[in-house]
């Protein structure tokens, strides 16, 4: 009864395909939004992650996420080291910052200010240079994208200041310089950084001389980054800290969740993605659900016969609930994997793409959703069928 369940349903070639384009729809879509959100969530804590040496981050109380850092006094440092349990703590400094290329063209920038002594928090990859070079006389180190993209300039320029037909783009490599709030900055060394949320430029430099590119303030002190002493629990210590000093410390893991919550909370991404994930879910329910009930419509005299010959009810659903599986496997499968191939395709452009194991379970559960819901209707038709069906003219 299987093999007939399935000849039913590859039968019709039409309405197999309209059933399998459905699912197939519904997958893709939910898999490629989903992982399109999750991609851009993951942005916004990327320069945690880039700075995995830390235990703890510690910011002003009033510091919601990472990309907002209420700067503070520097003899917060000195708080901090003095906490039972701190093995190390450093200084750093992050801001939004304007820089000047040698074509007079502004760009704002990330600036990254490292411990001068240690360089704790610097890049986790380096293309050229080394992270040491940092410490020569008005050294920056660039992320290799922002050099070969927003930092580039033209190979030529007419008297106008625009570039002359014929010119190409020249990125910006070691040996170049800018102006950072019009001060000097000489690029030593080129890394690899995961591309952040607001996708800027990012310039590491050491801490005093990140001090002397900003304007001047009172507090200055961004973030202090700290390491638990061995056999030291980091959330424990990240409570002993807050209590101790009046700042907030969080370890790394809740940095990057109270930086995600935040973006959750304030901007209008989840709804967006939520709505065309929706979208997606209904479409496939509307698609698949109308042409497999049709399927089973046109299949009533098979389902009559079947159930004149002796078949029960019971043996009849399990071939609907058979078929819809099946399609349901397929489309499944075609959905994913189209997403798949969409994410291999946009690896490292600016589109955010991420697909973790959550994304497709969600996915198949619901295909699984629909396929049930689409197979419920044609059930209940089913049960209903009179045998008698089969002899009418």
């Amino acid at each position: 009864m299987n093999r007939i369940a399935i000849k039913m349903l590859v039968g019709d070639v039409a309405k197999y395909f309209g059933i399998l384009l459905g699912i197939t729809f519904a997958a893709l879509l939910i898999t490629q939004q989903s992982s399109i959100f999750t991609g851009l969530m993951s942005r916004t804590y990327a320069f945690i992650a880039d700075t995995s040496l830390p235990d703890l981050w510690i910011t002003d109380p009033e510091v919601k996420y990472i990309d907002e850092l209420e700067p503070m006094q520097s003899t917060a440092l000195d708080r901090v080291r003095g906490v039972p349990g701190v093995e190390w703590a450093v200084p750093m400094y992050k801001s939004i910052l304007r820089g000047r290329l040698h074509n007079g063209t502004f760009r704002s920038v990330i600036v990254v200010g490292l411990d001068d002594a240690t360089l704790i928090g610097g890049p986790p990859k380096m293309v050229e240079g080394e992270l040491a070079d940092l410490r020569r006389a008005d050294g920056v180190i660039l992320d290799v994208v922002s050099a070969k993209t927003r930092l580039a300039s033209w190979s030529a320029y007419d008297a106008d200041g625009k570039p002359v037909k014929g010119a190409t783009m020249v990125p910006m490599q070691v040996g170049d310089s800018l102006q950072i709030n019009d001060r000097r900055a000489v690029v030593v060394g080129l890394c690899e950084v995961s591309r952040t949320f607001q996708s800027q430029p990012v310039i590491y430099t050491t801490y005093s001389r990140a001090l002397s590119y900003a304007p001047p303030e009172r507090k200055q002190l961004s973030l202090i980054l700290a390491a638990a002493s061995p056999g030291t629990d980091p959330t424990e210590l990240a409570a002993r800290v807050t209590a101790t000093t009046s700042l907030r410390a969080r370890t790394s893991d809740e940095m990057c969740w109270d930086t995600v919550m935040y973006y959750v909370k304030n901007t209008g991404i989840v709804i967006n993605f939520g709505i065309a994930v929706l979208l997606g879910f209904l479409v496939g329910i509307a698609i698949a659900g109308q042409t497999f009930y049709n399927f089973t419509l046109d299949n009533l005299r098979y389902f009559g016969a079947l159930k004149a010959m002796g078949g029960s009810n019971l043996l009849l659903l399990r071939m609907v609930l058979l078929q819809a599986t099946l399609a349901g496997v397929i489309g499944y499968g075609l959905g994913v994997g189209a997403a798949s191939l969409f994410g291999m395709q946009v690896k490292g452009s600016e589109l955010a793409f991420r697909m973790t194991w959550h994304i497709p379970a969600i996915s198949g559960a619901a295909v699984a959703i629909i396929c049930a819901l689409s197979s419920i209707v044609s059930m209940i038709k089913v049960i209903r069928l009179e045998p008698a069906v089969v002899f009418r003219g």
